[in-house]
């Protein structure tokens, strides 16, 4: 070996060890969590918003494809001139309007759908047709080019040919055709204004492959005929459908339908918007319904009056609203969240600079310069945190695919800034200069929070939330971070002075040890005593932010029940078809269903004649069993009234009733005439005044209410009752079940000669089914699975905080124990002085979280609006709810004790042991 060598391996050797790689090497498991906790951290802040861009796309798009395929198509129609329409100019048209909209949207995949029809359809004078109700049958003409497509020709031939002054031929759905009573060969007369009618033969029958195919959405009644009814009163009941006729006969869609239109419906795919881009889309949209665009698209079509119309500009304008009333609730909970991460990362440094304070003024006492030192701390802290954070945004990527990426990146950049800088920040404080006790910055600083919190709850309060389309409320979302800041501000004040009060308590008794951990607990651990604010902070952000939390979906769950019941009338409502009943045999098997708390049966009637002096030619009567009914009407919060009222009629006294307040004051107290269900005329008088009636939600005026026993005297057939309603926990299916099994409505009489209606059975309704149908929002599924995982990151946050001021604490706990043990204390006891240090602060944090969660929703409930999360209009404001917040105090409060507790059970032992080998050097 060479001198050389020799020489080089002498110089490494008397070089000094790289510091990052000593430091390291040194404190392997500080490493490993301070990478873990940065890990996390950047993992949920760069997840976050690529959840909250997910849930609002799915939320977007469930949104739009709930309103079905016509409210998201844009309509596109043209008046057809005689002579100048063809199948030709129809395809030329649609490939001009499919390349102009498709360069600004994405068409849905079932594509778009063209054709020609007549604008109105013919009554058909041909008598062996049916007719329910004398009213002769209506049949109308399209022209679809694709549509062999998605039919199938059962009988005869596709319509084709044909002279101009012969029958047009028709090609009619087989369904249709069995209902009207029409074959292949019928010919079919439609009266015309000139004298001469019009024929239309059916030429074919075709069956449309799924009727529920997005293709006919719009395309009235041309897979079946449909019963629709006369615009003229008393309304009859009568036939109507289309039939397709072949390009040979487009022109002659004038004739028959008066005027005729070519149209064209483009669907957009709701799978390929974006809620972030949503304003821009309601824009573009806009311009082809009512814009330039139009104006392009009538140019590039040759035809001068092009319409197009669409419902998408309004989804859109709902969808904003929703998703920006929501936008402030939905960030309470995440906000809560930062807080108590921010607290834990603060902790984490401050227990990493105090187990390295010696250290660090070591070095500074060896001449080295602050820059250099920090420079050092901030080297460790990259090798940890950088490839930490680098794969938690990764990972955030990967599993929560979007197109958005700007706010997740800056989240995990801004979260590994602070990561970075907690420990080099924290170390500059405890190398700066030392300073006399700065209580008096203290207090400043804390009646600055405290002025925060009060201007930032009162200007909430002043204005309500922001209005929608002005994003997202920052002081909606401040408020219950600055009043949980604020309670641990005060908390921080008086902990000191209950847990002392307690500790004297304490020091009367029999025992030591829980008067020396409660004083420790008031007089707090470190080189600086008194309470910390910061594990404090943690744990009242994590209870307020739950106990917010919490109210808010209750309220939301509650809101919905009542919405719901609102509009059944109950938790299940049964109506008879019309001039129909409800068997006794219903009532009956209805009333012992499981879950059924109270039913009623009620027959009720919406146009009953008024005498004179009611002001009103008609009103709604109610005629139920007033015990019940009270009960139903108080649950459901709608015509509220004491069954007592409606007692005490007899034979040959006027029926109690209550009315509504418009008929009250003009019937006065004087009996008034009443005549129902055809039967004789009775008298009747007011004994009160209801507000509503459940059995009509939306009728608040012109409403009589009569009791069942007696108006049943009077008039027997309204013992027959047309509506049943049931409180109670009543499941929807075997409610459902039941009516098919024991009741059967009449069909219809039909007319000589016709063929017979379908029938038609009762209507079930429950407040379940309609509370599942308004919950099934993806919109608040989001907002409701955010609270919930804000919940839980708040309470692993808040028992990390805890934690960590235990580890921070642990070495002058470990000595005292140890000081203790050598007097005699028992390794049980010594567990019972950790609990009784640790856990003042966790009760105290969670009682205080809690008033402070109540106070929260009391101070800011008025200007929280539901709408968004419940699915339906409500009333606007949140009343606190004791019992959701209880439930989320407590359960934090057992998570962060069962913490303490574990790592006093796993780790006060082996602490007092090292001291004990190692000696007390202090």
């Amino acid at each position: 070996m060479s001198t050389r060598d020799h020489a080089g391996r002498a110089d490494r050797a008397r070089r000094p060890a790289p510091w990052v790689r000593t430091r390291l090497r040194a404190a392997p498991p500080a490493v490993l969590l301070g990478a873990a906790l940065a890990f996390v951290l950047v993992l949920l802040a760069a997840a976050l918003p690529r959840a909250l861009d997910r849930g609002a796309d799915s939320a977007l798009r469930t949104y739009l494809r709930d309103a079905g395929p016509a409210a998201t198509s844009l309509l596109i129609s043209a008046p057809a001139k005689s002579g100048q329409d063809s199948p030709e100019r129809l395809a030329t048209a649609l490939a001009t309007l499919r390349s102009r909209v498709g360069a600004a949207f994405r068409l849905d995949p079932s594509g778009p759908v063209h054709g020609a029809r007549g604008l109105h359809p013919r009554s058909l004078s041909n008598p062996e047709l049916a007719r329910p109700e004398t009213v002769p049958p209506q049949l109308g003409l399209y022209f679809l080019p694709a549509v062999a497509d998605h039919v199938q020709l059962v009988e005869g031939n596709w319509p084709a040919g044909g002279t101009a002054d012969g029958p047009i031929p028709v090609a009619l759905a087989a369904e249709a055709a069995a209902t009207l009573g029409a074959r292949v060969g019928s010919v079919l007369e439609a009266p015309s204004s000139v004298g001469v009618p019009l024929q239309a033969q059916v030429v074919g029958l075709y069956r449309a492959g799924d009727p529920a195919e997005t293709y006919w959405t719009g395309l009235s009644c041309l897979t079946e005929a449909c019963l629709s009814l006369t615009s003229v009163l008393p309304a009859e009941t009568f036939w109507t459908t289309a039939g397709l006729v072949g390009p040979e006969s487009v022109g002659r869609l004038l004739d028959w339908g008066v005027r005729a239109e070519d149209f064209w419906r483009l669907p957009l795919d709701p799978g390929a918007l974006r809620a972030d881009r949503l304003a821009g889309t309601q824009a573009e949209v806009a311009s082809f319904v009512a814009g330039p665009d139009a104006a392009e698209l009538a140019t590039a079509t040759g035809r001068s009056e092009l319409r197009v119309a669409s419902d998408l500009p309004d989804l859109f304008a709902r969808a904003l609203t929703r998703r920006f009333a929501a936008a402030p609730l939905t960030a309470v909970g995440p906000a809560g969240v930062a807080g108590v991460a921010l607290v834990v990362l603060c902790l984490a440094a401050g227990l990493t600079a105090d187990r390295r304070a010696g250290e660090l003024r070591l070095l500074r006492a060896r001449g080295g310069s602050r820059a250099g030192i920090l420079g050092r701390l901030l080297g460790e802290g990259a090798v940890t945190v950088l490839p930490a954070a680098a794969v938690a945004t990764l990972l955030a990527f990967v599993l929560l695919p979007t197109p958005r990426w700007t706010a997740a990146l800056l989240g995990a950049l801004a979260t590994t800034l602070l990561a970075l800088l907690a420990l080099p920040v924290r170390a500059a404080v405890l190398l700066a200069a030392p300073r006399q006790a700065g209580g008096r910055r203290r207090a400043v600083a804390e009646l600055a929070v405290l002025a925060a919190t009060v201007a930032a709850v009162s200007e909430v309060r002043r204005r309500g939330v922001a209005p929608p389309g002005e994003g997202l409320d920052p002081l909606l979302v401040a408020a219950p971070l600055l009043l949980a800041l604020s309670g641990a501000l005060l908390l921080a004040r008086l902990q000191p002075a209950l847990v002392g009060a307690l500790a004297r308590a304490a020091g009367r008794g029999p025992g030591a040890i829980g008067f020396l951990g409660l004083a420790r607990a008031a007089r707090g651990t470190g080189a600086r005593r008194g309470v910390s604010v910061l594990p404090l902070l943690a744990l009242l952000l994590a209870v307020t932010t739950a106990g917010f939390g919490a109210t808010v979906l209750d309220a939301v769950d509650h809101s919905r029940l009542r919405v719901a019941r609102l509009a059944v009338g109950g938790d299940a409502a049964v109506t008879a078809p019309a001039r129909g009943s409800l068997s006794d045999a219903f009532t009956r098997a209805a009333a012992e269903l499981p879950g059924v708390r109270t039913a009623t049966a009620l027959w009720t009637d919406d146009d009953i004649a008024l005498p004179p002096a009611a002001g009103r030619d008609q009103a709604t009567v109610v005629v139920a069993d007033p015990a019940g009914y009270a009960e139903l009407a108080r649950t459901v919060g709608r015509g509220r009234f004491d069954p007592a009222l409606l007692a005490g009629a007899g034979p040959g006294a006027p029926v109690p009733a209550l009315v509504s307040a418009d008929l009250a004051g003009r019937l006065g107290r004087e009996a008034f005439p009443l005549r129902l269900a055809g039967g004789t005329e009775f008298l009747a008088t007011v004994a009160g005044v209801v507000d509503g009636t459940p059995a009509r939600p939306e009728a608040t005026t012109a409403l009589i209410v009569l009791p069942a026993g007696p108006t049943a005297l009077k008039v027997p057939a309204v013992g027959r009752p047309n509506r049943w309603y049931a409180l109670g926990a009543i499941e929807d299916e075997r409610l459902r079940a039941l009516v098919r099994d024991t009741t059967a409505a009449p069909a219809p009489v039909p007319a000589a000669g016709s063929r017979p209606v379908p029938a038609t059975g009762p209507t079930v309704l429950t407040s379940a089914a309609m509370t599942a149908k308004l919950g099934a929002d993806p919109l608040q599924h989001s907002a409701g699975r955010l609270f919930q995982a804000s919940v839980a990151g708040a309470g692993g946050f808040a028992l990390l905080a805890v934690l960590l001021t235990l580890v921070r604490a642990a070495p002058e706990r470990a000595a005292l124990l140890a000081r203790l043990r050598t007097m005699g204390l028992r390794p049980r006891q010594g567990l019972s002085l950790i609990l009784a240090e640790a856990l003042p602060q966790t009760l105290v944090a969670a009682a205080g979280g809690m008033l402070l969660a109540i106070a929260a929703v009391a101070l800011l409930g008025p200007a929280v609006d539901l709408t968004s999360l419940v699915g339906a209009a409500v009333p606007a404001g949140l009343r606190p709810a004791v019992l959701p917040v209880l439930t989320q105090a407590l359960g934090l409060a057992a998570l962060v004790s069962a913490g303490v507790l574990a790592e006093a059970a796993v780790s006060g032992r082996r602490q007092i042991t090292t001291e004990l080998r190692a000696g007390d050097s202090r």
